[in-house]
């Protein structure tokens, strides 16, 4: 498997903007000091890579997952950004709320059904997989581990719920065209644990 230098570029990009995007969102007081030249360059740099670390690498490894699949049923793969979409991720949090599209793999070549589905379901599985190693830097790691393993968990369940819908270009419309049953036994469980994160862990 092999990265052009675009493909490089553009996952560093996407991984930074939505890095910037999330730790804007995340913590307004953080934002807003930020604007006014008050904060303190370490603690900026803290906040950011704590995004980075949980929303950056949810995202850079949901989207190599549909890469390395892809390129096992011998499709020629890259991720591309979308840079319109990463501008709008950082207005949209600057405006109080996010909206994230930052890009995708773009696969080509002879596919079947089946294949198209493991693609698209590699990445909500890698993002399942994800949560479950942040779990116990979660319950067991202190103060600033601990709320990386809580974002962790979070980022990486509320993407693999939302990614499941089976709406649009999202994971999900592939999936359920493929197979139904397979469909249902990852997308109800990922919805719920979404639903739970969102509401019973936050960000």
């Amino acid at each position: 498997m092999s990265f052009s230098r675009r493909e490089l570029r553009d996952l560093a990009v996407a991984w930074l903007a939505l890095g910037v995007a999330f730790t804007i969102f995340i913590d307004r007081t953080i934002a807003n000091a930020a604007l006014r030249g008050m904060i303190r360059p370490s603690t900026l740099a803290l906040a950011l890579g704590v995004s980075l670390a949980t929303v950056g690498v949810a995202f850079l490894l949901h989207e190599l997952a549909h890469k390395v699949v892809a390129v096992r049923f011998g499709q020629v793969a890259a991720f591309q950004a979308d840079y319109g979409m990463l501008f709008l991720a950082v207005m949209s949090a600057l405006a109080g709320f996010l909206f994230a599209a930052p890009g995708a793999v773009v696969h080509r070549g002879r596919i079947t059904a089946r294949e198209n589905g493991l693609i698209a379901l590699a990445g909500p599985v890698t993002n399942l997989g994800l949560a479950v190693v942040f779990l116990p830097v979660m319950l067991f790691g202190p103060g600033l581990l601990e709320l990386i393993g809580q974002r962790g968990v979070s980022i990486n369940l509320l993407l693999a719920g939302f990614n499941m819908i089976p709406y649009g270009p999202l994971d999900g419309r592939k999936v359920i065209r493929w197979s139904k049953p397979v469909y249902v036994a990852v997308a109800v469980p990922s919805v719920l644990l979404a639903v739970f994160a969102l509401f019973g862990l936050g960000l």
